[in-house]
């Protein structure tokens, strides 16, 4: 009884040994959790078979060299550029204004 009563009046017993299991049931806790969290997102990925067929990485480049070609093509000398409204003006108002602007240009 002697030792049992020594332990209860230990700080060490009665804090330090609940503050360690708290801390290390709590990693392992958070552990699970975030494993839970991580297999949703590879299900969430996971592409479906039909879709995945039609995307192919390789055809990336592909595309990208056929808009490449598409751009050559274009006369960028007469490019004009326009700027678009700004947050606080009316967008159809500028909009109607800068047509203005052109057709009195041409």
């Amino acid at each position: 009884m002697f030792n049992l009563r020594t332990l209860q009046k230990n700080k060490t017993v009665k804090y330090g040994i609940p503050m360690l299991l708290l801390v290390v049931g709590g990693s392992f806790g958070l552990r699970e959790f975030t494993q839970i969290r991580y297999d949703a997102q590879k299900l969430k990925r996971k592409m479906d078979p039909a879709l995945e067929a039609k995307v192919n990485m390789q055809r990336q480049s592909v595309i990208l060299e056929e808009e490449y070609e598409k751009l050559k093509e274009l006369n960028l000398d007469e490019w004009k550029n326009i700027r678009g409204p700004r947050p606080w003006e009316d967008s159809k108002e500028y909009q109607e204004q800068q047509r203005s602007n052109l057709s009195k240009n041409n």
